[in-house]
């Protein structure tokens, strides 16, 4: 599972991934993409430190891939569109904060057109696709090869392409699930998620009102969106703890954007937390936001998941309320599940196995 940061240059994307992995990004013209796991920044992982305080503690991470400038010539975005199929989000990072000694490729800061050049680059590839594969199901046709089957396809491409026209992105065209399969290995970017990074100046990152104009502009796309302020975030690595809370309590702002980011990214993805705790370690597992319990007993070791007897449950909320977990059984909160459990985000789980 992998997301893709991409967007102009200048707009602050090498500080965004230094932030989130702690690499150093590519340099300058060269080709390829940067690769880097960011820590999710999980406000409840960090509960569960402090309440177990143990020797060994483990985060979730996701991994990013840091994709070359965009370019203002359709032509030359190619190597960047090709890489956005290896994604599984796209995250497009776009400038709002205003700096006369930060050059813009356009001249000019005006991120509703940066965001309407980037979705036309995704349109224009998707169309370009799904004509070539018309061509070639013709071609097919006239053969004569399997032509219920080409039939359906042309149909489901015509509609796509019909759809794509309108200016829409196909992740938001309604298809039955044997149309879905039938185009699932196709690289087509507009049915990918997309999140919106807005890198705002700090007197932009608590005013939500730039967001919403560009949300209601967007609306039909279907979009996630957060803003962050790159350079804010930066300063705030540099403090220890204490003076980055005076630091955000200054600003009127209960957490850094990172960690938003992160948490957005991560549910994105379709992905939830379960956490294992104890003395030796509190770590946070990933998972398949709708996987089973002996599902996740797999994502923790195999043997586990070939073995699974029962899980032992607590809820975060819950655990944090009464403060043990001594006092969850005494009130009946310590519970019991079995194989058709559904794993929920912040479970914390002690699997029964036997092998």
């Amino acid at each position: 599972m992998k997301l893709g940061l991409v967007g102009f240059p200048q707009v602050g994307k090498r500080t965004l991934f230094r932030l989130l992995t702690g690499k150093e990004p590519f340099s300058e013209g060269k080709k390829g993409n940067g690769l880097g796991l960011a820590k999710v920044r999980d406000a409840r992982f960090d509960r569960l430190v402090e309440m177990y305080a143990p020797r060994q503690e483990t985060p979730a991470h996701i991994e990013f891939s840091l994709l070359p400038d965009l370019d203002q010539q359709t032509s030359r975005n190619d190597q960047i569109l090709r890489g956005l199929e290896q994604v599984d989000v796209i995250c497009h990072l776009v400038r709002t904060f205003q700096d006369d000694t930060v050059f813009h490729i356009h001249g000019t800061v005006d991120p509703r057109r940066d965001i309407l050049f980037f979705n036309e680059e995704l349109q224009l590839n998707d169309l370009l696709f799904i004509e070539k594969r018309l061509e070639r199901l013709t071609k097919e046709q006239n053969k004569k090869r399997d032509v219920q089957k080409t039939a359906v396809e042309t149909d489901l491409l015509t509609r796509m392409k019909e759809y794509l026209e309108t200016g829409r992105f196909l992740k938001n065209l309604s298809l039955a699930e044997a149309e879905e399969k039938l185009i699932a290995s196709y690289p087509l970017l507009t049915r990918k998620a997309t999140i919106i990074i807005l890198n705002v100046g700090e007197e932009g990152l608590g005013d939500q009102n730039l967001t919403e104009k560009l949300r209601d502009a967007f609306s039909h796309q279907g979009f996630q969106w957060t803003a962050v302020s790159a350079k804010l975030e930066r300063e705030l690595c540099q403090l220890d703890a204490a003076e980055r809370q005076t630091f955000l309590d200054e600003l009127q702002l209960d957490q850094p954007a990172l960690d938003r980011l992160t948490m957005l990214c991560y549910k994105t993805l379709g992905l939830i937390s379960f956490f294992t705790v104890g003395p030796d370690e509190v770590r946070a597992w990933t998972n398949r936001q709708g996987a089973l319990a002996p599902q996740a007993a797999g994502v923790i070791h195999s043997d586990i998941e070939r073995g699974f007897i029962r899980a032992e449950v607590m809820k975060y909320q819950d655990l944090i309320k009464l403060g043990s977990e001594q006092k969850l059984k005494e009130v009946g909160k310590y519970m019991l599940k079995g194989r058709d459990y559904v794993v929920q985000d912040g479970d914390i789980i002690n699997f029964l196995f036997n092998v």
